[in-house]
């Protein structure tokens, strides 16, 4: 059987890193970016491409598809992970904060998709996943431009995956709560009905499922890992 290709961005740290080695240990040939350089480094450990680079860049995106198609000669798998875009009170933020978000949380994805999906529908498939947040549907006003382009990217979701589901490309996001990966002050704990944060090691186990074949009918959904803190029905 022909391994699995995944691309996985801002794989350095965190939860990009944590699915980077749970794609690996199920198989996986990966290649993988982040702007520190140090996706180079465990892409070296994993055995497979690394980057230094950032998902705004479009020259960036092009070199990883370039190279993965290069090393691979395939892509099945995209994980479009990023940082997280500015913060601030709603109207304080200037326009280059809201302009540098959408490029970060929204234009990614759609230059990415614009990449790898001829290539998916010359395979014959392929499956996308965007990390994304809670604060998708139930805004915050602690995150207001991840907040807004969040959920401008599930409406981008649900118009890629009509539009290619028949062609067996599916795309879904993943919402995380608040994760291991930074610290989280006790006030906020309790705001979350399991007590506790999540994982990097939960998120990256339900990335693999949504990109495994048992998710193989499962497209176009925002799925929450959250704890339960999000309230909306």
């Amino acid at each position: 059987m022909t391994q699995k290709v995944a691309i996985i961005t801002a794989a350095g740290s965190g939860m990009g890193a944590a699915t980077a080695r749970e794609l690996a240990a199920r198989g996986y040939q990966l290649a993988l970016l982040s702007p520190s350089g140090s996706a180079e480094k465990l892409a070296g450990e994993l055995g497979g491409i690394g980057m230094k680079g950032s998902v705004t860049e479009m020259a960036d995106l092009e070199a990883l598809v370039s190279q993965t198609m290069e090393r691979f000669g395939r892509i099945d798998a995209v994980v479009n992970n990023t940082g997280h875009p500015t913060t601030g009170d709603l109207l304080d933020i200037p326009d280059d904060g809201w302009v540098d978000g959408m490029n970060l949380v929204l234009m990614n994805v759609i230059r990415m998709a614009r990449l790898v999906t001829p290539v998916m529908l010359s395979q014959g498939g392929g499956a996308f996943v965007n990390i994304s947040t809670f604060s998708a549907f139930e805004p915050s006003a602690s995150f207001p431009v991840s907040s807004t382009f969040r959920a401008a990217l599930a409406s981008f979701t649900k118009l890629y995956t009509n539009r290619y589901a028949a062609d067996n490309i599916r795309m879904n996001n993943v919402l995380p709560g608040f994760i291991d990966s930074y610290e989280v002050d006790d006030a906020t704990l309790k705001t979350i009905p399991m007590g506790r944060p999540g994982t990097v090691a939960e998120i990256a186990k339900t990335v693999a499922f949504l990109l495994s074949d048992d998710a193989g009918y499962i497209t176009g959904q925002n799925l929450r890992v959250d704890g339960g803190i999000t309230r909306s029905v």
